[in-house]
């Protein structure tokens, strides 16, 4: 049932406007201003939201601008007096659906009211699809013609047509989640939504609250109501990246989902019933960290009913020169990039180069060197200096040859590619951000000045 929030300081606007959309078939709430309206707006999710233009305290505008700030899936039409019309065209352009001039005819409204809503499902549909679109082509973009990847597409054809709960294992940057998306969009699940998250990423009490959503008041900050991703995921797939990184009262809850299929709001007693593939992804050896105890035994026995090991690049090397044509005809956003061409000396560089990040350094060793290169061709000295340094020490700063001074260097060379930004030069180099802090304090790492 669509859910319609009426919000006006006249009540028999209120009610009459309620009697209406009942009579319909909608689920029909009452604000008398813009201050209850935010009040109801953060308890419930609404579809949509008729109000007057003028109230006193908060009026119709402003509450506009805080439905498309906090709820964007939610519609607004605006109700104004014949002379106010200009103030309604206004708030269309701040972010409105549509406007409707008072007295309202009972078959005016609700004609704006289906469209409204018509247009919240479209916008939704169109989200959805793309997105689908995006997974069902995932595997085509797995790129390589060795052995090992052969394999891996033979394996995804295979796994993708069953619901099975499927772990995926490899170095931190091999692609998993493209792996998992692939899966996705091969199953009968294609067409529901694809949610994944990055576990270690959140803390424990936030990665909860985005698993398996809140009730308003469940913690410091929990202002009102909120979906978790399993709901968001109800009918397609999940993907839970860095597995290994949850907390122990997050297994049991997970354990719990993939046993009973059904979940619990933080701050919650009532238990939703879901239908969601789990696709998991570690580059930790879980079997160690239950040896270890840092992950219950149970848990690791239901997600490890199909394992499909995802090869480094190292191990792959024949696809490198793919894999640079590739990265050097597409820009980041997957538009087309000006061509250039690498030089041979450059080229046996990379292909000799172990890949410690995989395919995601490789992606921003091409970009950065595509980006400081200044001919139609990319040089050895264009490349990354962990790279260089590789070839013979040819880099255009002397350093040791330790692995600590080419680690040093190599953390120093992402950071000052992402501009300083530590989280994202963690993702890159797959490691925690707090792991990146000690290792930048280890190594006396510091942006130059002027940086």
């Amino acid at each position: 049932m669509k859910k319609i929030l009426v919000v006006d300081d006249e009540e028999s606007i209120r009610a009459s406007l309620s009697i209406l959309l009942k009579r319909n078939g909608y689920g029909v709430g009452e604000a008398r201003d813009g201050a209850a309206a935010l009040r109801m707006l953060d308890e419930s999710c609404y579809d949509l939201v008729i109000t007057d233009l003028n109230m006193p305290g908060l009026g119709g505008l402003d509450l506009l601008k805080h439905v498309r700030k906090e709820h964007r899936d939610t519609e607004v039409i605006i109700l104004t007096a014949y002379g106010s019309i200009q103030s309604a065209v206004e708030a269309i352009k701040t972010g409105g659906y549509d406007y409707l001039t008072k007295p309202i005819e009972p078959k005016e409204i609700l004609i704006r009211v289906g469209n409204a809503l018509e247009h919240n499902f479209l916008k939704k549909e169109v989200r959805r699809l793309k997105d689908a679109v995006e997974d069902r082509f995932s595997a085509k973009r797995i790129i390589g013609t060795s052995r090992g990847v052969l394999t891996l597409l033979d394996v995804i054809d295979q796994v993708a047509k069953t619901d099975s709960t499927t772990m995926l294992v490899g170095e931190s940057g091999t692609g998993k989640e493209l792996v998992a998306r692939a899966l996705h969009g091969g199953s009968g699940r294609a067409d529901r939504p694809f949610v994944p998250i990055n576990c270690g990423a959140l803390p424990e009490t936030l990665l909860e609250s985005e698993l398996f959503g809140h009730t308003k008041g469940a913690f410091t900050g929990a202002s009102h109501p909120k979906k978790g991703l399993f709901e968001e995921a109800d009918g397609g797939t999940i993907f839970l990246d860095e597995i290994s990184a949850t907390h122990p009262m997050t297994q049991v809850r997970l354990l719990r989902v993939l046993q009973e299929q059904e979940i619990r709001r933080l701050g919650s007693n009532e238990l939703i019933r879901i239908d969601v593939r789990v696709i998991v992804a570690t580059n930790q050896d879980l079997a160690g960290l239950v040896r270890e105890g840092k992950m219950r035994e149970d848990l690791y026995h239901r997600l490890n009913v199909i394992t499909i090991a995802i090869p480094p690049l190292r191990e792959r090397r024949e696809d490198i020169p793919l894999l640079i044509n590739h990265f050097l005809t597409r820009r980041p956003d997957g538009s087309a990039a000006p061509v250039k061409t690498v030089s041979a000396e450059a080229q046996k560089a990379l292909e000799e180069y172990e890949w410690p990040g995989n395919i995601r350094e490789l992606k921003n060793a091409i970009e950065r060197a595509t980006v400081l290169s200044r001919t139609e061709r990319i040089e050895l000295s264009d490349l990354p200096p962990e790279i260089v340094s590789r070839r013979g020490g040819l880099s255009a700063r002397k350093r040791s040859d330790s692995l600590v001074a080419v680690e040093k260097e190599h953390i120093r060379g992402v950071l000052e590619m992402h501009g300083w930004n530590h989280s994202k030069a963690a993702r890159v180099l797959g490691i925690a951000r707090n792991t990146l802090a000690a290792k930048m304090k280890k190594h006396g790492i510091r942006p130059r000045p002027g940086a």
